[in-house]
């Protein structure tokens, strides 16, 4: 029995094509490339989403978060949308990790040094003083962020600060003036409350419109040194004996 041959290939005008010619012309399936298991970011991955980070914090700062676009962002960072979109999905992530990683922190040393303090209503007062103003000063954008979206009606992180950082340096601080106050060390006459709502507001009330009265008096010198020692002479003052 003879055998047949198979039959070639035939090119596009029709003609034959050789077999050998038609396996070469055949497409190759490749496999995708697989990453490396356990493989990390290298460090400049790791430096380019602290640069995105940094870059959606100062557009914040500046149009406010309801008014700032990944693109913004991405502008400002000097990358594409897409590689904002690469590190962080979409804005309200974005968003979650600026909270997360640049404003609690912050909260969270203030907090720290209060809490450092025990129940020396005196140091637990200086603590609280002492480090918002530092905060600020290695923060500047802080009392914006704070007067902008936490203080004012609207704001996209009031409710982040009510349910999350709020119940815990203010109640802390309300627990620790209570203790004192019924232990004869606070006068009865102040509301440990509102006591906390005076630390707050001759701090970062200040600091927040420090370049509005530095060119109202034209005194340059009222920064966050001239807030801190001021704050705590009130402070200090109201808790001396006798103030009722």
């Amino acid at each position: 029995m003879k055998r047949i041959p198979s039959e070639p290939a035939a090119d596009p005008a029709g003609a034959a094509l050789p077999q050998s010619a038609a396996a070469q012309s055949a497409p190759v399936a490749r496999k995708p490339r697989k990453r490396a298991p356990g493989r990390r970011p290298g460090a400049d991955a790791v430096d380019l989403r602290e640069r995105l980070l940094d870059a959606a914090l100062a557009c914040f700062v500046a149009h406010g978060i309801n008014a700032t676009s990944l693109r913004d962002i991405a502008r400002r960072a000097g990358v594409t949308p897409a590689l904002v979109h690469y590190y962080f999905g979409d804005k309200l992530q974005l968003r979650q990790a600026v909270v997360a990683e640049r404003l609690l922190p912050v909260m969270a040393t203030v907090h720290a040094g209060v809490a450092e303090a025990g129940d020396d209503v005196a140091a637990m007062v200086g603590g609280f003083v002492t480090g918002i103003t530092r905060a600020v000063v290695a923060n500047p954008w802080l009392p914006t962020l704070w007067v902008r979206e936490i203080l004012c009606e609207g704001g996209a992180l009031r409710g982040m600060m009510i349910e999350q950082a709020g119940p815990l340096l203010p109640r802390l601080l309300v627990e620790r003036l209570s203790a004192a106050q019924q232990a004869g060390r606070l006068a009865p006459a102040l509301d440990p409350r509102l006591m906390v709502v005076s630390m707050v507001g001759l701090t970062m009330f200040p600091l927040a419109s420090a370049p509005i009265w530095q060119q109202v008096f034209g005194a340059g010198e009222l920064g966050a040194d001239a807030v801190q020692r001021h704050a705590l002479a009130m402070l200090t003052h109201a808790l001396e004996p006798g103030h009722e």
